[in-house]
């Protein structure tokens, strides 16, 4: 079976080849440019990921699509219209993928989409059943795409999956999950003893394994699901797990809650003090119960490999 890949050279589309060459499958990976460096993949270069782009090399031949690329959610945003932007890379790049590879007789489409399409925040698990409420650009981006492709399918036949993963951990993770990484390592004490809240995460290696599911199994045609590790952390327990994997002790300070609100309030940090003190759960066991799909790895595995290679002890 050969898949082609798209974002192969992303953090997760890394992960993914590897994951599918292992298990015998032909990977075909779409890359901007050239110099991708994935061994025992065929690299096709597709450019810029739009409404115009030209997939018609990259999809000869192929069985399914894993499509991973898109314009990310990014912390300082400089564009003068965000969303249209979003749009053209997200929307109208996987409506007009989603089109060509019905047109070269792809079976299916799996598409990597965001919990973000959910909301920000949750009182309780999120479940597909939720009505969506995408907040930022982004997230709108991810459920018009999520909505472009179903359209797309019942036009043409096309096969799609859709999963929503929240925060995904692994080696070479990047933004804040490094930077917490680093923090915990350095041994810098950190004011969040006292929050009690609960995030969902989903391990690289946990994530790969369900988008191979996806591919091939025939009760997940045309289904959106949620998948997660399946164990939900408060931010300290994290903090607390992540200090076991690189060897350091924790330091956590007990501040209350309300006094980091009003201090991030003042700095113009709210929106980044509530990823670490509220909470964001998710139930993936409908993909659990309709496959019989189970996580490979442990959290406390998925923390271990992504410690490994950033540090190995304070500094």
């Amino acid at each position: 079976m050969r898949v082609l890949v798209t974002g192969a050279n992303g953090f997760v589309g890394r992960a993914l080849c590897q994951h599918l060459l292992q298990r015998g499958f032909s990977v075909r990976a779409a890359i901007r440019r050239a110099g991708g460096g994935l061994p025992g993949c065929e690299e096709v270069i597709v450019g810029e990921i739009g409404p115009d782009t030209d997939w018609h090399r990259a999809l000869g031949g192929v069985d399914a699509v894993a499509h991973l690329a898109a314009r990310v959610h990014v912390m300082h945003e400089t564009s003068v219209d965000a969303l249209a932007d979003f749009r053209r890379v997200n929307v109208q790049g996987t409506a007009y993928l989603a089109r060509a590879a019905a047109a070269a007789e792809v079976k299916r489409l799996v598409f990597l989409s965001s919990v973000k399409v959910n909301g920000e925040a949750s009182a309780r698990p999120l479940t597909e059943a939720d009505v969506p409420c995408p907040e930022d650009a982004y997230a709108i981006s991810k459920w018009e795409a999520e909505q472009a492709l179903a359209q797309v399918a019942r036009e043409t036949g096309l096969e799609y999956a859709i999963l929503r993963p929240p925060l995904v951990y692994g080696p070479g993770v990047k933004a804040n999950f490094l930077r917490l990484i680093q923090v915990v390592a350095r041994g810098v004490p950190l004011p969040l003893g006292c929050v009690q809240n609960l995030r969902s995460l989903v391990y690289v290696g946990n994530l790969v394994d369900a988008i191979g599911v996806c591919l091939t199994h025939p009760v997940l045609a045309n289904r959106t699901y949620l998948v997660s590790d399946g164990e939900d952390l408060s931010t300290p327990q994290l903090v607390r797990r992540l200090a076991a994997a690189i060897g350091v002790s924790p330091r956590l300070w007990p501040v209350p809650v309300a006094w980091l609100r009003l201090a991030a309030g003042v700095a113009g940090q709210r929106a980044a003090l509530g990823r670490l003190v509220g909470s964001l759960q998710i139930d993936s066991t409908a993909l659990r119960r309709d496959t019989g799909w189970q996580p490979p790895f442990s959290v406390d595995h998925g923390l271990a490999q992504t410690v490994r290679g950033v540090c190995t002890g304070p500094g």
